[in-house]
């Protein structure tokens, strides 16, 4: 088969659309012959040498894909070969077949061709698995999400909205904006031009955000506790803003409040196996009655995986960019 490999880390360039052997799936595992890929910014970093895949994870970058079952490893059950999927992965999807643990695997959602269904693993096992099962979102309250024109933005807002929540975004144009209002965005707040503890403030009376869903990390740090409201849940999924910054622990303590940080590639397969089942309970009913859809900002052909790359460096995206087996 062909995959994208890694030889050296660097620029996009540093991906090489090589042949390489064909993956074998193990116990518990399925092969599934890929239609499509996700580009994720954990893909970056992996390529810029900043994040290895986990122990026994395939070296080959793509954290989701959809396809079809080409093969059964031993002791599946319920699924068939043939079976249209997408997949949460630990590597690997940037290639024309992947192995996959069959309790990372979700059915393509009624109404979803198979290409869509490559923007859903990643963005809903993150969003579900940190906004409502750690932060535990409920109607009502009101949820921060930083970039809300990303992948992971435009799904959390209107999943936050289909389950009642009011939804302040953060993002860096007008355009990009717009697109977050479509969604459902009640608050919308340009990170270049307003201070979003101010913005986010005026717009709740004063109260803040009951949970923040931060991709900043350091940067965003001692703003986000400023923004939470009584009793608020700060979730970070990411570093693109650093990694070290002081915490005011005081300002914590009087809002009893609580932060968590989680990734979800090196969880152990029995904790991803249960993300992925409560995505497909909970969600997948969402996007069968169309309430919930993946943005898809544009197809490019796995072989040019470099080109995809740079639209997501420069940021000019609003949802995700798919890599599609040429």
């Amino acid at each position: 088969m062909h995959a994208i490999t890694i030889p050296e880390p660097g620029g996009p360039e540093a991906l090489v659309w090589d042949e390489v052997p064909d993956p074998v799936p193990a116990e518990g595992e399925v092969l599934v012959e890929v239609v499509a890929g996700a580009v994720n910014r954990a893909d970056i970093l992996q390529r810029q040498g900043f994040y290895d895949p986990p122990p026994g994870a395939s070296r080959y970058p793509g954290l989701e894909c959809s396809g079809r079952i080409a093969a059964l490893g031993p002791s599946v059950s319920g699924w068939s070969v043939g079976d249209e999927v997408c997949a949460l992965l630990s590597g690997g999807g940037y290639a024309e077949k992947v192995a996959v643990p069959a309790g990372q695997l979700l059915p393509v959602p009624e109404g979803l061709d198979l290409r869509q269904a490559a923007a859903l693993p990643e963005v809903t096992c993150t969003v579900w698995s940190n906004v409502f099962m750690v932060a535990q979102l409920r109607p009502g309250e009101t949820l921060l999400v930083h970039g809300g024109s990303s992948g992971i933005g435009t799904m959390a807002i209107q999943l936050a909205k289909a389950l009642g929540a009011k939804v302040a975004v953060t993002a860096g144009t007008k355009e990009k904006l717009e697109r977050c209002a479509e969604l459902g965005a009640d608050i919308l707040i340009d990170y270049r031009e307003q201070d979003f503890v101010a913005e986010l403030k005026a717009a709740t009376g004063g109260a803040g955000a009951d949970v923040i869903l931060d991709n900043m990390g350091a940067k965003y740090l001692d703003r986000n506790v400023q923004s939470l409201a009584v009793n608020g849940r700060l979730a970070i999924i990411g570093m693109q803003g650093g990694i070290k910054a002081e915490l005011n622990i005081a300002a914590l303590l009087s809002k009893r409040a609580a932060i968590s940080a989680t990734s979800l590639r090196a969880r152990p397969l029995a904790e991803k196996t249960a993300i992925v089942a409560a995505v497909r309970e909970h969600v997948w009913p969402l996007l069968a009655e169309g309430r919930v859809r993946p943005v898809v900002d544009r197809e490019i052909p796995m072989s040019d995986a470099a080109a995809a790359h740079r639209v997501v460096e420069e940021s000019g995206h609003v949802g995700k960019v798919l890599l599609v087996v040429p």
